[in-house]
């Protein structure tokens, strides 16, 4: 929540912090200071005379030397059916004015996303002004913290999506190498008490050092009249591509939603293995364009991805159907009993995946299969073991781990494993086949 404009300039150390030493007459400091290397200089780790007159110094300094940055600004745009904003990125000069011009031109619009790190509390504070002006409602799909929030307060309803982040400190002014210089927070409490945060909330929330960050739960942010109401990723449009939506952070977005796909996407840049990523990026873009839930965009998102994880497993030669019979496995021993069904049964690589968690052996799996399909080129693949319609397996979580466990206890177990996963066969009715 920074009170001056933009961030400061990451000079280096040298010349410059001697010039400054003995213009504050510290003397013995000097050494030190030359020594520092190139970073921020946190003015609460000197003595309080000493960093009070180097942070006033190197404050009119910034200001003299024009040494402020300013970051890049923050996306501002009309959403789907003209109904919401959306504003992305830091806030930063000009980002009030930007917002006034859209809404002047755009009467239907009634709520705004906001999706924010903060940045000036004037711009933040005029931003707030035009939200209650217009009497929109404010909704954070994600975070909204520091100065973000003075803004997000002044909605005429407050939605905070589930898991969603407010974060709170105290106000700031950035100096000349990057300190944090803390300031007076009184006029931010009376914004926020204003806007009807209750007052204990206001003083707790920026009596926060300003180089930290307090994120309340949930209940406490409605409790305290933060928030009105906790709202699911099912309720507005998805806001995903708030910042970039393009396609290539379409791409961007749906590999951190579901990273296993890196496996269809390597870094070599296959242009067949690529193709599918970026059509799979190029539905949920369509999607976020229309408008779509975000649940319902990720739920498409997921089914879309499993049949083509699914396709590329396919045609993995047994050996590789070994190893991600032993993936399955280890995720099923983890795994709730009805996600332990979907991973076995169906041989879901992606719900496997995420509850391993960051288990890079199914990402690694996932990419050689696509090789030895992209390898075949037009070659037929494997046969995928007969169908047996009528046979009876285990229909539980115990059983299916079981015939996994036997089945991976074989030698040649590939295609018993592709049996059992159900690439050709219906869901565990397999085992009933398996050698005994």
């Amino acid at each position: 929540m920074a009170t001056d404009a933009g961030r400061t300039a990451g000079l280096g150390w040298g010349r410059l912090p001697r010039m400054l030493c003995a213009l504050v007459l510290v003397g013995t400091a000097c050494g030190a200071l030359a020594g520092t290397t190139r970073g921020a200089l946190m003015v609460s780790g000197m003595p309080s005379a000493l960093g009070a007159a180097y942070a006033a110094l190197s404050l009119r300094l910034e200001d003299r030397l024009q040494t402020r940055v300013a970051g890049p600004p923050a996306r501002i745009a009309l959403g789907p059916h003209g109904r919401d904003v959306r504003l992305a990125g830091e806030i930063g000069e000009g980002s009030a004015e930007r917002l006034a011009t859209l809404l002047a031109a755009h009467h239907d619009v009634t709520r705004i996303h906001l999706t924010s790190e903060g940045g000036l509390v004037e711009e933040a504070t005029a931003i707030g002004d035009l939200i209650a002006a217009r009497g929109l409602a404010t909704y954070v799909p994600d975070y909204c913290v520091s100065a973000c929030t003075l803004a997000f307060v002044r909605g005429s309803a407050r939605y905070l999506v589930t898991n969603g982040r407010l974060g709170f400190h105290a106000p700031y002014d950035p100096g000349l190498f990057g300190q944090i210089v803390q300031a007076d927070g009184a006029a931010e409490r009376a914004a926020y008490v204003a806007a009807g945060v209750d007052p204990d909330f206001a003083t707790q929330a920026l009596g926060v050092a300003s180089d930290s960050l307090w994120i309340p739960e949930a209940a406490r942010l409605v409790q305290a009249r933060v928030v009105t109401e906790i709202v699911d990723t099912d309720r507005f449009p998805d806001s995903t591509l708030d910042d970039d939506p393009s396609p290539v952070g379409a791409r961007a977005a749906i590999l951190r939603a579901l990273p296993l796909l890196e496996g269809l996407a390597p870094p070599d840049g296959s242009a067949w293995r690529a193709d599918r990523v970026s059509a799979m990026a190029a539905a949920y873009l369509d999607g976020y364009r229309a408008g779509r839930p975000e649940g319902e965009a990720l739920d498409r998102l997921r089914a879309r991805a499993q049949g083509e994880i699914a396709r590329t497993l396919r045609g993995a030669d047994d050996a590789t159907w070994v190893e991600i019979g032993r993936t399955l496995l280890r995720a099923m021993r983890r795994a709730e009993p009805q996600a332990c069904l979907t991973i076995g049964g169906e041989g879901n690589l992606l719900v496997a995946s995420e509850t391993l968690s960051d288990d890079e052996a199914a990402r690694g799996l996932l990419a050689r299969a696509a090789g030895q399909e992209a390898g075949r080129g037009d070659a037929a693949a494997p046969a995928a073991a007969p169908r047996l319609a009528s046979a009876r397996g285990p229909r539980d979580c115990g059983g299916l781990i079981a015939a996994y466990a036997h089945a991976l206890a074989r030698p040649g177990a590939g295609p018993a494993v592709r049996a059992l996963a159900g690439q050709g066969m219906r869901p565990a009715q397999e085992a009933a086949a398996l050698p005994r």
